[in-house]
């Protein structure tokens, strides 16, 4: 079974983190969030602590299939500063394997070059770090393996379009109507 392992870094956004865990697992994706901090316990932008299923330095990250980077601040600017996340995605991105950001998180992408001659998204603002990409300005992006989104907004949308990885069409929509999902776009 394809893995997915989540990175959480203090301050990271929480819609963002957990909206995507919670639908692909749902969806039937083993999901791995994986604390950078040392700690299992990680704190969020807005003072809500989970507990992480995992530290990095614990993880064997060469069963990864898919790797996601929630937003926030300054949870982005510390995924960025984390020296085994540059090179776990480094080592992603040069086997092609596919690889999420969100609101703030794409800069990760863009410091690393891996944007560069690509379509991204983010949060406004935050385009001024995608080195290289075009900024899209869309709620999500999907150009090659990346998928970024744009920001809180953008988490229900970004998480089916990550799903749609690993399911096909039909199943995502089936879980977009058990969520209501369809009933928020008028899809219903």
């Amino acid at each position: 079974m394809k893995k997915v392992y989540e990175f959480l870094a203090e301050g990271f956004e929480e819609i963002e983190a957990l909206a995507p865990v919670d639908i692909l697992r749902r969806g039937g994706v083993n999901v791995t969030t994986l604390s950078v901090t040392g700690s299992r316990t990680v704190t969020s932008s807005h003072q809500v602590t989970v507990m992480a299923d995992a530290l990095i330095e614990d993880a064997d990250l060469s069963d990864a299939y898919l790797l996601l980077l929630p937003g926030g601040m300054p949870g982005s600017k510390n995924l960025n500063g984390h020296e085994g996340v540059r090179q776990a995605l480094l080592a992603h991105a040069a086997e092609g394997k596919p690889i999420g950001a969100i609101c703030a998180a794409p800069m990760v992408l863009g410091s690393l070059g891996l944007l560069t001659g690509r379509r991204a998204t983010c949060s406004p603002g935050f385009e001024v770090y995608l080195d290289g990409a075009t900024y899209t300005h869309e709620l999500v992006t999907t150009d090659g393996p990346f998928i970024t989104g744009e920001g809180p907004a953008a988490s229900f949308p970004y998480a089916y379009t990550l799903l749609s990885l690993f399911l096909p069409a039909e199943d995502v929509r089936t879980l977009q109507g058990k969520m209501q999902f369809l009933h928020l776009i008028g899809e219903e």
